[in-house]
């Protein structure tokens, strides 16, 4: 069994390798990414927990929140009705799926974590 941690920059897993520190980021330039985040949120006075991303990608993220609230409304509804459960499925994983290809990157945050 293969253990995985996740990125704490994309959220993408890692493979855990059992010996040394454990990594916190899957790549060099997410770590960078996650520096200079840290530091634009101690110049804007952000809290910690806090994070300031762009509004577009917070009206990407609403508007793909909507479909899938949406698609689990629909499913509830079919499944009450008809009862057929393999379009029900379909149809709530074609609106997760989109919501997957979101990606939240942060302009500037500084995370709750110990670091």
């Amino acid at each position: 069994m293969t253990n995985r941690a996740f990125c704490d920059w994309c959220g993408d897993a890692m493979v855990v390798i059992p010996s040394g520190r454990p990594r916190r980021y899957c790549r060099r330039s997410h770590r960078q990414r996650a520096y200079e985040a840290r530091r634009l949120a101690e110049r804007m006075g952000l809290d910690r927990g806090e994070a300031l991303i762009s509004a577009d990608v917070l009206a990407r993220v609403r508007d793909r929140l909507s479909v899938l609230r949406a698609a689990v409304h629909d499913v509830e509804r079919d499944l009450a009705d008809a009862g057929d459960y393999r379009a029900a499925f379909r149809h709530l994983y074609r609106a997760a799926m989109d919501l997957t290809e979101v990606r939240l990157e942060p302009i500037a945050v500084l995370a709750d974590v110990e670091g």
